[in-house]
């Protein structure tokens, strides 16, 4: 369930000092979007360091939760730089090809409502269990979906 169906009468100023709070303590926050074909999630507060959000579409809270702290523990914790064309290959996890997300605007509502416009966040693309990628014809992930929201780099 999400915040707003469970607190249907509470101000999203509310939720927003919960994100605070969890980012003060954890660093970042994991913010998911539940949709039965298009779910999604993305970080809030690496902005905050300087450092670009993280998003990653088409998989489950837990397996977005997991890829995300995991690259972003890389990032803050370790120094890792991510950008655009990198790969990625996730421990437990996908492997991963980065896209800067073209409007972070349009899906990082919490982390914009946070830290302002000019917000910047790279999407982590999973290949599928055959090593193969979204733009790729043959691509196939049962029901789910995964939209690339961004150009790829070279």
């Amino acid at each position: 369930m999400c915040w707003r169906c469970d607190n249907p009468h509470s101000p999203i100023e509310d939720y927003l000092d919960e994100l605070r709070a969890i980012i003060r303590d954890h660093g970042w926050a994991v913010q998911c979007v539940e949709d039965e074909k298009r779910p999604f999630a993305y970080t809030v507060g690496l902005h905050g360091p300087g450092a670009p959000e993280l998003l990653i579409s088409g998989v489950s809270p837990q397996g977005a939760s997991h890829v995300l702290n995991s690259v972003a523990r890389g990032m803050i914790g370790e120094g890792t730089i991510v950008a655009p064309a990198m790969r990625i290959d996730c421990r437990d996890g996908p492997l991963i090809e980065v896209v800067e997300v073209e409007h972070p605007d349009v899906h990082l509502k919490f982390a914009i409502r946070l830290f302002g416009p000019r917000v910047r966040a790279l999407q982590l693309v999973w290949a599928d269990e055959r090593g193969r990628w979204p733009w790729d014809p043959s691509w196939r992930h049962g029901r789910r979906r995964q939209p690339v929201l961004g150009l790829r780099g070279r």
